[in-house]
């Protein structure tokens, strides 16, 4: 079960955000990730717990940031409802749908599971349609994305050659490309964030 931590910076000066600390494991549905960012004085600024079925699609996810939460999965799509964490605040529930494939947000956990949903051969790209929960209003936004897996490389560990995939990563609205580099179920490197500890082995891609 690999666990560890992430540090979070704007991708564009550096400037330190926080950290994100996680646990990541195989289960009887398929994959769960589930992790907790903190900002840089130490408060909490979000939960993130995701779980991906056998074919790596979304069953469950929820996310709580800012007074908010989402709990959301796919059917059809994928469906989701929002609403204020603290039951004594005056905003309904809001429902929403989207004929999208799957969800993102700030987590790494949701371009690992992009990447596995995709499933890409080495010099094979597609393109994906998502639903994104990201700051702490947890607005949801539909976007697309096209994902190329530029490579996979072995490289040398002491258990093993590890291999690391590179994919890029363009909105399709923006322009906007980004670099990722994962191993099995676990982000090494992607803007805004790096792989700082690492407690035991990831697991491999399936």
């Amino acid at each position: 079960m690999p666990n560890g931590r992430y540090s979070l910076h704007d991708p564009h000066d550096g400037t330190p955000l926080g950290e994100e600390r996680f646990q990541c494991a195989p289960g009887p549905a398929g994959w769960r990730y589930v992790g907790k960012s903190y900002r840089p004085d130490g408060t909490v600024l979000g939960t993130t717990d995701l779980t991906l079925d056998a074919r790596h699609r979304p069953i469950r996810v929820e996310l709580r940031s800012g007074g908010w939460q989402v709990r959301g999965g796919a059917l059809d799509g994928v469906h989701w409802v929002r609403a204020a964490t603290d039951p004594a605040t005056d905003t309904d529930a809001a429902e929403g749908a989207d004929r999208a494939h799957a969800f993102t947000g700030d987590s790494p956990a949701f371009l690992i599971a992009t990447a596995r949903l995709l499933d890409l051969d080495p010099g094979a790209s597609s393109r994906i349609r998502l639903v994104s929960f990201t700051g702490e209003a947890l607005a949801p936004r539909t976007l697309d994305q096209s994902w190329q897996l530029l490579t996979v490389e072995d490289h040398p560990t002491d258990t093993g050659p590890l291999p690391v995939e590179h994919y890029r990563v363009t909105d399709l609205e923006t322009g906007e490309v980004r670099d990722v580099h994962l191993t099995g179920d676990v982000l090494l490197a992607a803007p805004g964030i790096d792989l700082e500890e690492l407690e035991s082995p990831p697991n491999p891609r399936r």
